[in-house]
This record gives structure tokens, sequence and C-alpha cells, in this order.
């Protein structure tokens, strides 16, 4: 993705915000380009927010519109972002290659790949960056996941569990 739609993006994600603020109209660019995407808002370097779809529902600027705008008011593990708090947050967006499934968690890499875990009715998504950042190994990564989709921490061992990986783009402000 070249740096003028990477610009375009991060310009359009905090608008959309600043829009929701003032009640002001934006007019999106029209683009048949569909892609899974995630937008995360860092507070002073802290996670204050963070949204996606591993599959595209709309054009991507109308879905990174939405999302911007779902990681700010809607993420439920924070309060609705203030007017005050926008100027303090970055938002970094995050563009998906589509999922893929893999047999074998050897076919994992952690730190490139994002990783989706399915089992019994339950599903949980890591941005690659998640394990850059915490600095965790794959096994801990792994019950970390399962523990965010409501399992048991050995969750993932289970024959019954599936997975899905994907490669991401990302560029923030």
């Amino acid at each position: 993705m070249d740096r003028n739609l990477q610009a375009e993006l991060l310009a359009l994600a905090r608008k959309s915000i600043e829009s929701y603020f003032d009640g002001t109209e934006l007019l999106l660019p029209d683009t048949d380009l569909r892609r899974g995407a995630f937008v995360t808002l860092r507070k002073n370097g802290d996670l204050r927010g963070c949204i996606g779809y591993l599959e595209p529902v709309a054009p991507l600027y109308r879905q990174i519109f939405m999302l911007a705008r779902d990681a700010a008011f809607n993420d439920i593990r924070f309060n609705p972002l203030t007017k005050d708090e926008l100027a303090s947050c970055k938002i970094e967006i995050s563009i998906l290659t589509p999922p893929v499934f893999i047999l074998s968690l050897e076919d994992f890499i952690l730190s490139k790949h994002g990783i989706v875990m399915e089992k019994g009715g339950r599903r949980a998504v890591f941005l690659p960056q998640v394990a850059e950042e915490t600095g965790w190994s794959k096994s801990e990564l792994l019950s970390a996941l399962s523990r965010k989709a409501g399992l048991f921490s050995d969750a993932w061992k289970a024959p019954d569990a599936s997975f899905k990986v994907f490669e991401v783009e990302s560029f923030e402000e």
C-alpha cells in the first residue's frame, strides 16, 4: 500500500472521530478496495481501543471510518473516548491479508502472523503486533488467546481447536 493511501486512511480515521464530536458529515471517497482491517488507538503508548474485521464488510474507506469510531467509542474494554483525550491518542491501522487455515501450529510464525483461534463456538484474534508488544513465547500467546476466547488457558491444545493465520501491513501516525 503506497504512502499516500496510508496517509489518507490515517487522516480519515482521525477525522472520523473528530466528526463524531462536532457532528460534521464526511464525504468518503468511492473505492472498490476491500480488505480486512483493524484500527487501534493508543494513549501515551497504552492501548485505548482496538476494533477490526478479519474480512471486509465495506469498501476500505467506509470500513476505516466505522472502525475508527468503534475503537474510540465502542470497545467494551474501555470507556468511550473523550474529546480531550483524542489529542493524546495515536492511531494505527492494520490492513489484513485474507486469513487461511493452518493444519499445524508449526505453520504459525510469531510476530509475522496474526492468529485466529476457534473452539466450541468461541473465537479470539491477536494481531501480529501483540507478540512483539508483550514479548510472549508462542505457547504464552496461545494461552492468552485461549483466555481471550473465554476458554481455559490450555484450550489451544485441544484437537477440536482450529486456527487461521494472516499477515498485516500496519502504519501509524
